[in-house]
């Protein structure tokens, strides 16, 4: 009995130094051990209690120093999760000054979730953000360009005044943009603002998006409702047109547009469909560095266009169920075919289809590196595949060239969200 007791006297005693060690080191405290010598066949708790404390009180010293350690390893626990937070932060700031991430992607696989951007716009150095910029300023440009031949046409008044005060707001634009260029070459410590000077460039922006669409919709009464374009001027997970009804089941089709970008690395994702169960049943998308592709019930084909050099381009894609077989045609000549695409699967109804993004889920899951930069036009859907004769008569502008069948261009049949615009469009006239 007396051994068991000293046993557990013993390490009694070894767990109070191992507490009152903790504490020390913790803590950084003055603490100070005091040893002191027992004969080997002497109780060590007898011995303990003659020269020390008493039993209850050495009782409450462990439980005092126990809670002691437990409230310290809660301390440590928010302390490391600080860490992690500030180490999160810092890490996105480096992110946002560095250089781009890499733009890999397996082919015919969709991005890993781990590396999707939901954030809004991809995060880009100065250079990246000058360089969007001026895209859209050009774009802006171009787009007074068009009202000013419309109020030219039709005498208004109240277009020029308008015209006039966009064209004063771009002017000053693009002295920010001058200015921001000057600082990045001279390496001026101004640098630090620029996430707060981006906002407010980004901000007036899309204030003038704003104020040049309600110019243009004085426009709409006074022109056919397919004459016009989506213009999608920054790469975000927020800017795309939904189709206002589904698709039907389809054995064969034939999808057409005209598409103008020169958005680096790809132009990203022109047009989605997706399916509940699938959200890559029918996907036209150049993501990264890869070629264009189009995916069908996720299967892919790499389709040979050229496209992202800042011109208007008419692309075509047939397919068929029986054997998978696709032709891709640009500019009214065919590129390049393929057959075992997705063989004997129908494009499966009561699904959304979206432009400008890529859906992840039905209907969402947008990633901002997916998203197309650039114009859209002219984008019509059959449920047949089309002869060579009429993909050039499409191309080419021609009288007789036909609508879709499952989706025509109208602009009643679309719902715009983001900021992405539309405006005057004629795609024989851009050609001439």
């Amino acid at each position: 009995m007396r051994g068991t007791r000293s046993g557990i006297c013993w390490r009694l005693f070894l767990i109070s130094c191992v507490f009152l060690e903790s504490y020390s080191q913790d803590f950084g405290g003055q603490t100070q051990f005091i040893c002191t010598s027992v004969p080997k066949d002497v109780d060590i708790c007898a011995a303990t209690l003659q020269n020390s404390v008493p039993g209850e009180d050495l009782k409450t010293t462990v439980m005092q120093l126990r809670e002691t350690v437990l409230q310290q390893k809660e301390t440590i626990m928010n302390q490391k999760e600080t860490i992690r937070e500030l180490t999160s932060k810092l890490a996105r700031c480096e992110s946002q000054s560095g250089s781009d991430p890499g733009d890999a992607r397996p082919a015919g696989r969709r991005k890993e979730a781990g590396t999707k951007n939901t954030m809004g716009d991809v995060s880009r150095g100065p250079a990246d953000t000058l360089t969007q910029l001026s895209q859209t300023l050009q774009s802006l440009k171009q787009r007074l360009e068009n009202l000013e031949q419309f109020s030219r046409s039709n005498n208004s008044v109240q277009a020029n005044s308008l015209k006039d005060l966009l064209q004063s707001k771009i002017d000053d634009l693009e002295k920010q943009v001058l200015s921001r260029v000057n600082s990045i070459e001279e390496g001026k410590p101004g640098l630090r603002n620029e996430t707060e000077q981006r906002g407010r460039v980004e901000s007036t922006l899309t204030s003038l998006h704003q104020r040049i669409t309600d110019l243009e919709k004085g426009q709409r009464e006074n022109r056919p409702l397919d004459k016009f374009q989506l213009t999608f001027p920054l790469r975000t997970n927020y800017m795309y047109a939904k189709v206002k009804k589904s698709l039907p089941e389809m054995y064969a089709l034939t999808v057409c547009m005209w598409l103008k970008s020169n958005a680096s690395p790809g132009v990203g994702t022109p047009f989605s469909y997706a399916v509940p169960g699938q959200a890559n049943e029918l996907v036209l998308i150049e993501w990264g560095n890869n070629p264009m592709e189009i995916l069908i019930n996720d299967k892919v084909a790499k389709l040979p266009f050229l496209i992202n050099d800042g011109k208007w381009h008419h692309i075509c894609v047939t397919w068929t169920t029986r054997d998978g077989v696709w032709e891709a045609f640009q500019d009214g000549v065919k590129r390049g075919s393929g057959e075992n695409l997705a063989p004997y699967h129908p494009i499966k109804p009561q699904g959304l289809l979206i432009l400008g993004q890529e859906q992840d889920t039905l209907g969402g899951g947008f990633d901002a590196t997916q998203a197309f930069v650039g114009d859209l036009a002219n984008f019509h859907i059959w449920d047949r595949k089309l002869s060579v004769g009429e993909i050039y008569n499409l191309a080419t502008c021609s009288s007789k060239a036909q609508v879709g069948n499952v989706f025509a261009w109208m602009e009643t049949s679309l719902d715009i969200y983001g900021g992405a615009s539309k405006w005057t469009f004629e795609a024989c006239r851009q050609l001439n």
